[in-house]
């Protein structure tokens, strides 16, 4: 196809039809060519510094000339991904196992039964179900299944929270993976809609948050601007408390607490045991600071802790006091107990000082405080008295992670632990036996001969960083197995294991799967997280590729089996390390990324990520974010490793436009694969319907096998 036949098209905006005679009429049917972008330069200058983007324009997603672009994205993707031999065979092995799987439960509470999500293939997304026992399955009951409610498909509870009688439960459910959630009031017994509707509760910008008063009555929650309260750009900002009164309309729901908060604040709710008291946990964006509010039984509100005392958790006992997470001077936590009648910080008490182990949670019960831990990834729980004398570790399977800690009556708690290489499990332990059992709430699915292997990395500055490697019992290090390196290093989140389909399919067929606890995350602490943040983003990228290079060096691997997976701030990082080192990796798997560091906080979602990755306004901070930047880094002529870029139309936390760009600067700029997935009816993941996400993983699976160069073994082996 001749250039000014191109030129014909795109001066009409044809890109839909360019690509269409591009792959049919005049390119080799074996690679189509990129779908082609105009350049138009838009210049920018900080700090003296003028910045020059050729592809501002693919922001815009609701502009018909980007709408047609995406679609020839897709086309061109699905014209590679599509003609791959193995995409058969793995999606159908990938339902087999989901299949296989059954049954998973997450998000459990009690609040007078056990309240649990609940995934079953093939329904698309977990529904809410109420349990008597979690020794007794026979007494579940489905409250709300979001499939009864939209045969689409399209709707899942972003989150729920039960009366404390339990006869009643608020959720709250958002369409296509948006995350914009308003709330219905379910009755438990029956499972019958109230008529309560609340909208705009939940958005991905400042998640959403309910609690129930006393009597039941009504519920506080998290409201965002309605109408014209605020600017068309302010809607997903300044997040205030509203109380909501059963059987009345939302238009007459009564203001409570904000006003006086941040654009960015972040604004999480919880009642103490007797419904009296109301704490209000508000976060200064993402970066980790806090403060916290408590409302007396009299409606009087108190501010207890400030952004800069370092408290970053708060959790009501049942004796009349709250419990505080505080990190002030103590980066890897200690905990303090305060009374709720005399709320004043500096009267606080420590109870369980600062160790070797970063803390992340707490649970108090009636004589016992349990308190899990991070230690540089893997999990703990240690049992204290309420006047934090130590009583014993809880058991747990080695290189474990531990979700919920839910208490039950007495003493006794409910916890969540999986591996890398089994799935869930809740547990009931109890104190005075010292005795976990293992509950109905469990995987029954039996597991291969796979190990998990704890190794670390030397850093650039001499970091020692951690890795857990996945693999077969016995597997060979010659330098030849295929694996995949994951990573995320941020907003302090420790990533710690987690049970994984795909995974399964990946160790089966011989591959190797690593996760890499790099800084940023909070796997040693306040300091760990603060080495990987603002200024210091580098030393995650550094971390990350020294991982890689071990992983070679080890002869676990080479550059040509080597494949990086991460998502979201996990996505910057893939952006950072296939541009620095490219030479390391051959395929590249990024979700939901974020590549333009310039650009980032003028989106929604990025004014909260300010005080985690800084601001361009700040010329250290922009000096930091243009050194990185991924968009920006992008070289012409350079051979880049092959890449797979996946999100989501209806994302609220990373615009899908980060995405846009990075792949057609790659695309301009190397001949090397770099693909586009975009999703019509997804967002940052969360509220993934079964279907696409088995086909995203399908995708991504065959995209590692062809530039692996593996081939699958027949989907029945185990």
């Amino acid at each position: 196809m001749s250039d000014i036949r191109v030129q014909r098209c795109l001066a009409t905006g044809g890109l839909l039809v360019v690509f269409t005679l591009l792959l049919f009429a005049g390119c080799s049917p074996a690679k189509p060519s990129f779908p082609p972008t105009p350049k138009r330069p838009v210049i920018d200058e900080y700090h003296g510094v003028k910045v020059s983007d050729d592809y501002r324009w693919l922001e815009d997603q609701d502009s018909p000339e980007v709408k047609a672009w995406v679609v020839a994205q897709n086309a061109y993707s699905r014209s590679i991904l599509d003609r791959i031999g193995s995409r058969g065979d793995v999606i159908k092995r990938l339902t087999m196992i989901e299949g296989e799987e059954k049954v998973s439960y997450t998000s459990v509470s009690r609040h007078a039964r056990i309240f649990a999500l609940k995934s079953q293939p093939p329904k698309q997304h977990p529904f809410l179900v109420a349990v008597d026992s979690p020794d007794d399955l026979s007494t579940e009951r489905v409250i709300v299944d979001p499939g009864m409610i939209d045969a689409e498909g399209s709707t899942a509870i972003d989150f729920y929270v039960p009366t404390s009688d339990g006869t009643l439960v608020a959720v709250c459910l958002s369409r296509g993976g948006s995350e914009d959630g308003s709330v219905r009031v379910f009755e438990t017994r029956t499972g019958r809609d109230l008529g309560d509707l609340v909208p705009r509760v939940n958005y991905p910008t400042a998640g959403g948050s309910i609690a129930w008063s006393a009597d039941a009555s009504g519920f506080y929650y998290t409201r965002y601007p309605q109408g014209d309260e605020r600017p068309v750009e302010d809607r997903n900002f300044y997040q205030q408390v509203y109380f909501h009164r059963l059987g009345t309309p939302s238009s007459r729901d009564r203001y409570v607490i904000g006003r006086e908060f941040s654009r960015i604040a972040e604004i999480r709710l919880a009642t103490d045991p007797e419904g009296r008291y109301l704490l209000a946990s508000v976060a200064n964006g993402d970066g980790g600071e806090f403060a916290h509010f408590l409302m007396n039984p009299r409606g009087r509100w108190t501010q207890i802790t400030r952004l800069s005392d370092g408290i970053t958790a708060a959790e009501f006992g049942r004796d009349g006091k709250l419990y505080l997470l505080s990190r002030m001077l103590t980066p890897r936590g200690k905990i303090l107990a305060l009374s709720l009648t005399n709320p004043l910080l500096a009267r606080a008490v420590t109870l369980v000082p600062e160790s070797g182990a970063t803390i992340v949670a707490m649970r108090p019960t009636a004589r016992c405080l349990y308190v899990k831990d991070v230690v540089g990834g893997p999990s703990q729980v240690r049992l204290f008295t309420l006047r934090g004398a130590f009583q014993i570790l809880l058991p747990l399977p080695p290189v474990a992670s531990v979700g919920e800690l839910v208490g039950l009556e007495g003493d006794d708690i409910l916890y969540r632990t999986e591996t890398y290489s089994e799935p869930f499990s809740y547990f009931r332990y109890d104190p005075e036996k010292n005795s976990a059992v293992r509950t109905r709430l469990a995987s029954s699915v039996a597991r291969g001969e796979y190990e998990v292997v704890r190794e670390f990395a030397t850093s650039k500055d001499g970091t020692r960083v951690p890795m857990s490697i996945l693999r077969k019992k016995g597997t060979a290090l010659d330098g030849k197995n295929p694996v995949i390196l994951y990573g995320y290093g941020g907003y302090g989140i420790p990533l710690s294991p987690v049970y994984s389909v795909r995974n399964r399919f990946w160790l089966e067929q011989g591959g190797i799967q690593v996760y890499a606890n790099l800084r940023g995350g909070g796997e040693f602490g306040e300091e760990w997280h603060r080495a990987g943040k603002l200024t210091l983003k580098q030393n995650v990228f550094d971390d990350f590729i020294a991982c890689a290079q071990y992983l070679i060096d080890r002869k676990y691997t080479s550059p040509s089996r080597l494949a990086i997976e991460g998502g979201s701030n996990g996505g910057l990082l893939m952006g950072a390390a296939l541009t620095q080192r490219p030479d390391l990796f051959r395929a590249v798997v990024s979700h939901v990324g974020i590549y333009d560091m310039l650009r980032v906080e003028l989106f929604p979602n990025g004014a909260f990520n300010v005080t985690e990755f800084g601001t361009v306004k700040d010329s250290a901070q922009f000096e930091a974010l243009h050194a990185y930047s991924p968009y920006h880094r992008v070289q012409e002529g350079k051979a880049y490793p092959a890449v797979l870029m996946l999100t989501g139309d209806n994302d609220g936390r990373v615009d899908p436009a980060n995405s846009r760009k990075m792949v057609a600067r790659l695309q301009a700029a190397t001949s090397s694969p770099a693909l586009l997935r975009t999703s019509a009816g997804s967002g940052h993941g969360i509220g993934t319907g079964l279907s696409e996400r088995i086909l995203q993983q399908a995708d991504v699976v065959t995209f590692l096998f062809e530039e692996l160069q593996l081939s699958t073994k027949p989907v029945e082996a185990r």
